[in-house]
């Protein structure tokens, strides 16, 4: 079972009300000891990683930032996690660091040299969830730009922007171009050095990447778009997909759709690791978890829900009629809607095709938010029921995403950790095998570099002999 955890540099995670309840900590998310604290509780407790959700983005209603967020810190504030990870990984030496960057903000050679040093300092620890955007109407206006670019081509320029990265971090240099001699006094072979040369729909770039190859050279690949354009995107390129599951059969048509995808695309379809997102409230007896799950859901309002929804999706649900269904949202004139959050539209759609009533999302959406899979219980509960997920859909394991953090993440290492590793679904450290430091054979690769059926081995050039 592979497990990270899903983290904001933020007041709280998952669309969700919870950073004011006295289990939470997470108003000290300003504050390095904070997450130095909790990285080194994951890594003692073998988790594969730490994964930053992060944009720039915030809820908006009727194109403003409505009081209920800013006064519940609902997607509203943070600070950019890239910053703090050198320091984190200067505190660890196993766990993984995964942070979301968009290919709808920076220019691609900005995003590789920042993952290339970040892989440097981390020796080998770092990985890239890509996202296309999220709040892109916020996005459009922060940057100042004229138009929120349409769904189909975001996904278009990312399919670019990832290319020409993974033409920097592969093709540039050759394994043997750094020399580093101080004897001879060459630090590069010039020979062993190829320019990139890119002209694209979206991008171009003509040079010399200026970063020495790191551990991976490529950061690990997370891709976590569920919506059809996405799950297309995630099979070609990425190597861990996570999905924020609604049921079984819905999660398992989303794992078994990926795979078959990245099959087609030439892929090994096991290769593509497969995580869902999951909301584990665990307690030592069983009364106890549901007591504490109980004071979380007090403190959620279909306000909060609606808010929250509106700022991922575009869709104002207390506008909409709440005895007719979701679908009535196609009836909108509004060029927004199915042009962002199309992941958090498609979770509702049932499997016959059939929409549930506005007030039924609502009802989901005030206890979950964007969340995956809730599981409550003791223990052997727990750890029951994430069993079954795995058996039954074919995920890899789970990104836990608190309600209360970091509180949540010791009770989930203090009591579930260990019944996990009596079934031999999680190992301790120790018995993890040797050579499996970077967080690309962590999750399953046989090196630290990219498998040779991912696209981008094929820029990786003929070395150059003399």
């Amino acid at each position: 079972m592979h497990l990270g955890v899903f983290e904001v540099a933020g007041p709280q995670v998952g669309g969700t009300l919870s950073w004011s309840h006295p289990y939470s900590d997470s108003v000290h998310h300003r504050e390095l000891q904070h997450w130095i604290d909790v990285a080194q509780l994951l890594e003692a407790a073998g988790f594969d990683f730490l994964f930053f959700a992060d944009g720039y983005g915030y809820p908006t209603v009727g194109g403003d930032l409505p009081a209920v967020a800013a006064a519940g810190g609902l997607n509203f504030s943070g600070i950019d996690p890239m910053m703090i990870i050198p320091t984190l990984a200067h505190h660890t030496s196993t766990l993984g660091f995964v942070l979301t960057s968009s290919t709808g903000v920076d220019h691609p050679v900005a995003t590789a040299r920042r993952f290339a040093t970040l892989d440097h300092l981390t020796n080998g620890r770092i990985g890239w969830n890509i996202v296309t955007g999220a709040s892109q109407d916020t996005i459009a206006q922060l940057f100042g730009h004229t138009e929120m670019v349409a769904h189909d081509t975001r996904y278009e320029m990312a399919q670019e922007y990832v290319d020409l990265t993974l033409q920097l971090w592969e093709g540039c240099w050759e394994d043997a171009a750094l020399v580093q001699d101080k004897e001879s006094g060459v630090f590069a072979d010039r020979d062993k050095l190829h320019r990139v040369e890119h002209v694209g729909k979206h991008f171009r770039s003509s040079g010399f990447f200026t970063v020495a190859p790191s551990v991976q050279r490529t950061p690990v690949l997370f891709q976590a778009g569920s919506s059809d354009r996405g799950r297309e995107f995630a099979a070609g390129q990425a190597e861990c997909v996570f999905l924020q599951g609604t049921t079984l059969p819905h999660a398992a048509a989303n794992v078994a759709d990926i795979r078959a995808r990245a099959a087609a695309a030439g892929r090994d379809p096991q290769s593509v690791k497969v995580l869902v997102g999951a909301t584990v409230t665990v307690a030592a007896t069983h009364d106890e978890a549901i007591a504490r799950r109980a004071e979380f859901e007090d403190m959620q309002t279909d306000e909060v829900a609606a808010v929250i929804y509106a700022g991922n999706t575009g869709i104002d649900l207390s506008a909409l009629d709440p005895d007719r269904p979701l679908s009535q949202i196609h009836e909108s004139s509004d060029g927004r809607i199915g042009q962002m959050g199309q992941s958090n539209i498609d979770r509702f759609r049932r499997a016959d095709g059939t929409w549930p009533l506005v007030r039924e999302v609502l009802e989901e959406l005030r206890g979950r938010g964007t969340r995956g899979f809730t599981v409550v219980g003791d223990p052997i509960e727990v750890a029951d029921r994430l069993e079954e997920i795995m058996d039954v859909t074919g995920v890899d394991g789970f990104l836990l995403e608190a309600i209360f953090s970091p509180s949540d993440h010791r009770l989930f290492c203090e009591l579930v950790v260990p019944e996990l590793r009596r079934r031999g679904r999680l190992l301790a450290e120790e018995d993890r095998p040797a050579g499996s430091g970077s967080l690309r054979e962590r999750i399953g690769g046989s090196s630290p570099r990219l498998s040779a059926d991912h696209p981008g081995a094929r820029y990786v050039p003929e070395p150059t002999t003399v």
